[in-house]
C-alpha cells in the first residue's frame, strides 16, 4: 500500500512538472506597442514590414490585441513588470531593468549599426517652420547637430562633427515631440546652456506627429521626430534637418530565456500571427 502511495506521488509530481513545463512553453506573447502618432511606432512598423495594404496603400496592422504605451518610459516600465511582454524602445533609452534581444543573431548596438550588421535603424529629425527665421533656433540646431561627443556618450550615432561658435542670441525656445528623443535632446540642451548662458529652452515630451503639428501650429518652434517625415507632412512647409541615427531595439522581461530572435517572427507576433513563445524563431 505504502509502495503504491509513493508510486502514486511520483507519478502526479511528474505530472505536475510536465503540466508546469507546457505551460511555461504554451506562456502567451504579451506585445506591447506605441501609440499612433509614435515616431518609433512609426519606424518600427515600416522597418518590420508590419503592414498591409488597402486600396492601394500601406497601413498599419499591429494587433489589436497589442498593449499601447504612450512612451519610452512607460514601455520599459512595462516590459520590466511583465515576464511575457515583447516592445520596441530607441536604442539609445536601453537600461538594466529590460533585455535587448539580438535581431536574425545581430546585438543592438552603435558600432553594429556603423558596420552595417544591424540594420534597423532610424534617422531622429528635427523641424522647423520653413520661411521663419530664428536666430536662437538656427544656433541650437547649428550646435546640437554638430555635437558628436554628446550624441555619442548618449548612445546615438552623429551625423556631423563641424566646429561651431555660438553667436549667444538671447530668447526662448519650445521645442515639443518625440519621446524617443527627448531624453537626447535635454542632454542637447543642457549642454549648450554652457556654451550660451542667453538662452532658455523648454522642452515638451509627447509624440513625433503631436511636434510636427506643434511646429505648424506655431506652438513650438522646433519639432522632434523619430521618423522619416510623409510627403503630405513636408508639403505644409517643414524645414527638416537630421540630428542623429538611432538604432530600434526589440525589448523583453529580463527573465525572458530568449536571446535572439528573427525579423520575421517579430513581424509575426505584431501582427498576431505568432502568439506563444515555443513558436518563436
Amino acid at each position: 500500500m505504502k509502495k503504491h502511495t509513493f508510486t502514486k506521488l511520483a507519478l502526479g509530481i511528474v505530472a505536475g512538472l510536465t503540466f508546469g513545463a507546457n505551460t511555461l512553453l504554451a506562456d502567451s506573447i504579451h506585445p506591447i506597442s506605441r501609440e499612433m502618432g509614435s515616431g518609433t511606432r512609426g519606424a518600427f512598423v515600416e522597418i518590420f514590414g508590419i503592414q498591409k495594404e488597402v486600396k492601394g496603400k500601406k497601413i498599419d496592422a499591429t494587433t489589436t490585441k497589442a498593449e499601447v504605451t504612450n512612451s519610452t518610459g512607460v514601455m520599459i516600465t512595462s516590459i520590466a513588470n511583465s515576464k511575457n511582454a515583447i516592445g520596441y524602445i530607441s536604442l539609445g533609452s536601453l537600461n538594466d531593468t529590460i533585455k535587448a534581444l539580438k535581431v536574425d543573431g545581430v546585438a543592438p548596438s552603435v558600432e553594429n549599426i556603423n558596420n552595417k550588421n544591424y540594420k534597423i535603424s532610424r534617422p531622429f529629425n528635427v523641424v522647423t517652420k520653413a520661411g521663419v527665421d530664428s536666430t536662437l533656433a538656427a544656433d541650437f540646431l547649428a550646435y546640437a547637430i554638430n555635437a558628436k561627443a554628446v550624441i555619442e556618450k548618449a548612445g546615438y550615432i552623429a551625423n556631423k562633427d563641424s566646429k561651431f561658435s555660438s553667436k549667444k542670441p538671447s530668447g526662448k525656445l519650445v521645442i515639443a515631440g518625440s519621446s524617443s528623443v527627448t531624453p537626447l535632446m535635454e542632454k542637447l540642451a543642457e549642454s549648450y546652456k554652457s556654451v550660451n548662458p542667453n538662452a532658455t529652452l523648454e522642452i515638451l515630451q509627447s509624440d513625433s506627429t503631436t511636434g510636427i503639428n506643434s511646429v505648424l501650429d506655431g506652438i513650438a518652434d522646433i519639432g522632434m521626430v523619430s521618423r522619416e517625415l510623409k510627403e503630405a507632412e513636408l508639403k505644409k512647409g517643414l524645414k527638416v534637418q537630421v540630428l542623429a541615427t538611432d538604432g530600434l531595439a526589440i525589448i523583453v522581461n529580463k527573465a525572458n530565456a530568449l536571446d535572439s530572435i528573427s525579423k520575421e517572427s517579430v513581424k509575426k507576433i505584431f501582427m498576431g500571427e505568432v502568439t506563444k513563445w515555443q513558436e518563436v524563431k
